[in-house]
């Protein structure tokens, strides 16, 4: 998508109908799964502030994670909008940088007009060493096929559905670690597929884990710190100092330290 049709496309109201689209049976099942998953990749991360770069207040991710403080941000403004809840657009954070301990990213490169900025961003204001989580939908398989075939763009399918290789290697660029990579939600991209009880024979192909074919994909990240190298000095080729002998500390045996300062 270049960005000129980035800007013709109305986000806001795409926004809305994927919101809406969530209350649906088949949306309802997708949320409860990736929470599912959230909370087992992020229940074991601590820290002081969590980060959810959400496109609804009404989608809460990661309940069960310790953190003190847990933010939500949302690009559209609601009545009764609970506390903890920013207004703002997922490319232009209101946040100090390195300021968060884990960010998660649901859905959020698929219904931004800045995909990249947006991923920017995030890294931005998460400190070093603390965690990414990005949710985006897979565009290889049953769900990657209704997109292409759909005539309309309600709901998930007006999303962009990007490559999961493609968000790995603009997570690299921005020097983050790529810790894991899951795909879920193996059921058919039907309404009627989250009313039935068990699974098809083609969801059961598709469950398959050597198949990455779910409905979306999930990348947890660590942000990379890398130290100052520390300046060589440069030795004067008189004064070169003696190597220690073997279980001595300090200065070596017979040879005063103020011999090595040249006194």
């Amino acid at each position: 998508m270049s960005p000129k049709q980035s800007r013709q496309i109305d986000f806001s109201a795409r926004h809305i109908s994927f919101e809406d689209w969530y209350q649906t049976p088949l949306g309802r099942s997708l949320l409860a799964d990736q929470r599912a998953r959230i909370d087992r990749l992020a229940g074991d991360l601590t820290g002081a502030r969590q980060l959810h770069v959400a496109l609804s207040h009404r989608l809460p991710l990661a309940t069960g994670t310790d953190f003190s403080q847990k933010i939500l941000t949302t690009p559209n403004w609601h009545d009764r909008m609970p506390d903890g809840v920013a207004v703002c657009d997922a490319d232009e954070l209101p946040f100090p940088g390195e300021s968060m301990d884990l960010v998660i990213l649901h859905h959020t490169a698929d219904f931004s007009p800045h995909p990249h900025q947006a991923l920017r961003e995030a890294s931005r204001v998460l400190r070093g060493e603390g965690s990414i989580v990005l949710m985006g939908f897979n565009p290889i398989g049953l769900w990657g096929i209704r997109r292409l075939v759909s005539r309309h763009k309600l709901g998930p399918w007006g999303g962009r559905f990007m490559l999961k290789s493609r968000m790995e290697d603009w997570l690299r660029l921005l020097d983050f670690s790529v810790e894991s990579t899951e795909s879920g939600f193996f059921k058919m991209p039907l309404q009627a597929a989250a009313l039935s009880e068990g699974r098809g024979i083609v969801e059961r192909l598709c469950g398959n884990r050597f198949l990455p074919v779910g409905a979306y994909y999930c990348i947890l990240a660590k942000k990379r710190v890398y130290s100052r190298l520390p300046r060589k000095p440069v030795w004067r080729s008189q004064k070169v100092i003696p190597m220690p002998a073997r279980g001595t500390v300090g200065a070596s045996r017979g040879v005063s330290r103020n011999s090595y300062m040249g006194e």
